[in-house]
């Protein structure tokens, strides 16, 4: 009998449709097995599967999360350009960037207030608006 953890993360895994190979098993039982959302680095998702025992290369962290997104199973939220971080929770929501500890969190949804957005250029579509509120502790 598998535990709740694993067969959560292997029940998410099915639902995007991804083969549940044994790290990618792994990588999802801590994404998921506690039925929680997360936003997650790669570098973070490395070192919890390295406290957990299991054999997985930061390469295949990085490859993972990016199937982890191509299949739906998760968004990837990008701060300044350059430092991406994984979110669990797909439906379109704003975040707070807490910059002194480089953290990203779900800010509340029914708060924000989008009255207009620029008309695209010719040929283009918006597909997504992403919202990443930055803040910083006084």
């Amino acid at each position: 009998m598998l535990s709740p953890t694993i067969e959560r993360g292997t029940e998410w895994l099915s639902k995007g449709g991804v083969r549940p190979t044994r790290q990618r098993v792994a990588l999802a039982s801590l994404l998921v097995g506690d039925g929680k959302n997360r936003h997650v680095t790669a570098e973070s998702l490395f070192a919890a599967v390295q406290d957990i025992g299991e054999q997985v290369s930061l390469a295949t962290v990085y490859n993972t999360l990016r199937a982890f997104c191509d299949a739906g199973l998760m968004q990837e939220v990008t701060v300044d350009g350059a430092r991406s971080y994984f979110d669990t929770n797909t439906h379109d929501h704003p975040h707070f960037y807490w910059e002194d500890e480089g953290r990203l969190t779900d800010a509340p949804a029914d708060e924000l207030e989008i009255a207009r957005l620029p008309r695209p250029p010719e040929g283009a579509e918006i597909s997504s608006v992403n919202v990443v509120i930055k803040l910083r502790r006084t």
